[in-house]
């Protein structure tokens, strides 16, 4: 320090010692300090402050006023003269200045930040005399705050470049930063230092409630002074869209634990919302589905169940789920399983296939499958969905729809063939055209009124009272003489057709030469139900006050039709012709017990001869040749027996149950056969094997297509119903030529 002071300025010292309490204190202050007098003219300063300026200026220089620096800079770095310092502005005004940062030149060039601190100095009038400055290097502390403020850029720099929208706040929640992405997720630029809380211009609960600001999660943050989380909330912009967000404010904390501020980060959810209700929407679709919706592995491992699996095969999620899908998949479909993977892994979609699977109880079901490849987020194959659907039943609705198309075809071409075997009889046993058309006709009005019952009930079968009544009753009118009685009784369709023809048979007779003949006559009709053992249907025709009647003396068509007709059901009838009239005995088993005889083993005897057309030429060879006839329609039995008898066959049979096909086959005295595809409802495949096993050839005579035939035999020759004699002649020609070659039985899947 310089001791030597103008004898005008004494002032400042002593008001410098009055300051400091002591001068010689100044040189051992780690900081520069200098004394101005009220000119700005710097007499004192010390050695710290010497070696901040890089000089050491002398002591009254009028040249270097305010500071002893060779020059001044503001923090921003732009040139400071010296009369606009913080010396010059506290001897103008005697306010004291704090903490000024000011930046020293120095002569080599060199620039140091200093902090100022400016106290007025006055004498005891108080009047101004003069300052002192204390400033100290900030050098460490500039680079500090320097490299904090490129910290704090670098950090607004990054929230400025995310692609989420991230604001910040002070501790009052007024936003102090918030980036593009904010703007564009808010609709609206924010005002810093205005806008409190949050960026965005509305906002509402996740349920669609209002939600003022200073509730929404970034005050909870600030108030509660925690992060918070997973709090979904709902934003409109000014122009009226809205959109769902995640927001995650968290509470920011200085050294001191002193609460700064805080920082908000929104995620924009409203794709993710809408994925996660149509995830949810479909997750209730594939839970509540009627459907199996299976998916697994590319190795085939089960990787979801749902429901309808369940309800479909039986097995519970939790059973199947990290199971191979082979569980139920029949193990001769497994090689499909593996062909359905290759194809998945090549990406490709299997269309819907129709396939059979296996259920936890065993059951196989008619399944219709769907499989479609599962792609993760980069389109690579991760596994496969199936959906499955239950077609079982209606695999047998179409198996019974094929049953019902088939027994409609066979009920309609047997009709057909009855009609042509009563067209053929008649006209065998007819003495003339007129007396021809009488009685087909009335056979077809007997055969038409029987099939109107059973119509009436589905075919399921007719009651006896309607059918006798329809067949001895002309168009439903009364008729006194006709009488009957008895319980009702459930016939089958069979036995209520040929217990039909038989009635009207009978009556056609009565109304010809028995009692109805005359006004006088009476007929009565009781029936009644026997059991023993089986159930048996007696019903007794009884004639009386009629002309006299003898038996006659050749077989007509009607009493063979009665014959047949019964014996086909096991049944049997006594005729016995009286003075007084016609008593007909007719026993026929009831469905619950019927009971098949051997009663129709011979040859059918026939009718008297009576002119009949121009028969087909028989194909050369049938001539006394044994053919057995199969057959369970009487009437379809006593034609095929007629045509072949008239191309020289001899008939054995016909043959109208199994068992007695059976019988008549163990003898083998025949060289062909006919054999209907279905009798009384039996299929016939035991009949054809043991035909096989005889070698003898054989022929199907059916109203069915060939699907109706034995499975293993559909390739046999066969003659459709109705059928025509230049038909039948062929086929059988063909059998006998072949010489005792069969048609060989065929295994399945052969």
């Amino acid at each position: 320090m310089n001791p030597t002071t103008p004898t005008a300025d004494l002032r400042i010292d002593q008001a410098l010692e009055k300051a400091l309490g002591s001068t010689a204190l100044l040189d051992s202050l780690p900081v520069g300090v200098y004394c101005c007098d009220r000119d700005g003219i710097v007499w004192v300063f010390n050695r710290r402050a010497a070696e901040l300026w890089g000089r050491s200026p002398t002591p009254g220089d009028r040249n270097h006023r305010f500071n002893g620096a060779v020059a001044l800079f503001r923090p921003d770095g732009s040139p400071l003269p010296h009369e606009e310092g913080p010396m010059a502005m506290v001897l103008r005004s005697g306010i004291p200045q704090r903490d000024q940062r000011i930046i020293i030149g120095r002569p080599d060039g060199g620039r140091i930040p200093t902090l100022s601190n400016i106290e007025p100095l006055f004498d005891d009038q108080g009047r101004l005399v003069g300052a002192v400055n204390c400033f100290q290097d900030i050098t460490r502390l500039a680079h500090v705050e320097d490299r904090l403020r490129d910290d704090e850029q670098r950090f607004r720099d990054v929230l400025a470049a995310m692609p989420v929208a991230v604001y910040t706040t002070d501790a009052e929640g007024r936003v102090t930063f918030y980036n593009e992405a904010a703007v564009a997720l808010a609709g609206r630029r924010p005002e810093l230092g205005s806008d409190q809380w949050c960026a965005s211009w509305r906002l509402y609960t996740a349920d669609g409630k209002p939600l003022p600001h200073d509730q929404c999660p970034m005050a909870l943050a600030l108030r509660e002074r925690r992060p918070v989380r997973d709090i979904e909330a709902i934003l409109e912009r000014p122009d009226g869209s809205r959109l769902r967000f995640l927001p995650f404010p968290t509470p920011l904390f200085d050294a001191n634990g002193r609460l700064t501020g805080a920082v908000n980060m929104l995620l924009d959810i409203t794709d993710r919302h809408a994925a996660s209700v149509e995830s949810a929407r479909l997750a209730a679709i594939v839970a509540s589905s009627d459907d199996a919706i299976v998916s697994k592995s590319l190795d085939g491992i089960i990787r979801s169940w749902n429901g309808g699996a369940t309800r479909i095969f039986g097995y519970e999620p939790q059973e199947m789920i990290g199971q191979p899908i082979l569980r139920i998949i029949p193990p001769e479909l497994h090689d499909q399983e593996q062909e359905i993977l290759a194809r998945l892994r090549r990406g490709e979609r299997i269309e819907h296939f129709e396939t059979v699977r296996v259920t936890k109880d065993g059951r196989r079901l008619d399944i219709s499958l769907t499989v479609s490849p599962v792609r993760d987020k980069l389109g690579s194959i991760v596994g496969a969905s199936k959906v499955a659907r239950d077609i079982t039943e209606r695999k047998r609705a179409e198996e019974l729809q094929r049953l019902l198309l088939g027994e409609l075809n066979h009920r309609v071409k047997n009709t057909l063939a009855t009609v042509q075997s009563i067209a053929n009889q008649s006209v065998r046993h007819a003495q003339n055209p007129v007396t021809f058309l009488s009685s087909f006709s009335g056979r077809i009005q007997a055969l038409a009124q029987a099939h109107d019952l059973l119509t009436q009930n589905s075919w399921r079968g007719a009651d006896i009272l309607p059918l006798v009544r329809d067949q001895l009753l002309a168009a439903g009118s009364g008729d006194e003489r006709i009488s009957f009685s008895g319980p009702s009784v459930m016939l089958d369709p069979q036995a209520a057709v040929h217990l039909a023809m038989i009635l009207h048979e009978l009556g056609t007779n009565a109304r010809k030469y028995g009692s109805l003949s005359v006004p006088a006559g009476r007929l009565a009709v009781s029936w009644r139900v026997q059991t023993n053992g089986r159930r048996d249907l007696h019903l007794r025709w009884q004639e009386s006050k009629g002309p006299p009647v003898t038996a006659p003396s050749a077989r007509g068509f009607g009493s063979t039709l009665i014959e047949k007709s019964l014996a086909a059901h096991d049944g049997e009838a006594s005729i016995h012709y009286g003075a007084d009239g016609v008593t007909c005995e007719i026993r026929l088993p009831l469905p619950e017990g019927r009971l098949h005889s051997l009663a129709a083993r011979m040859a059918l005897p026939q009718a008297a001869p009576a002119p009949v057309p121009d028969r087909p030429e028989a194909a050369p060879g049938l001539c006394g040749r044994r053919v057995l006839v199969v057959e369970d329609e009487p009437l379809i039995a006593m034609d095929i027996a007629a045509t072949l008898t008239d191309a020289g066959c001899a008939v054995v049979g016909p043959a109208s149950s199994v068992e007695e096909a059976k019988a008549l086959i163990a003898d083998a005295a025949f060289d062909a056969a006919l054999l209907d595809a279905n009798l009384g409802g039996r299929p016939v495949d035991e009949l054809a094997a043991a035909l096989t096993r005889q070698a003898i050839p054989f022929a199907f005579l059916t109203g069915y297509g060939r699907e109706g035939l034995p499975e293993a035999y559909r390739h046999a020759p066969m003659i459709g119903k109705p059928f025509t004699p230049e038909h039948a002649f062929d086929v059988l020609g063909q059998l006998l030529r072949q010489g005792g070659k069969i048609v060989p039985l065929r295994q399945k899947g052969t």
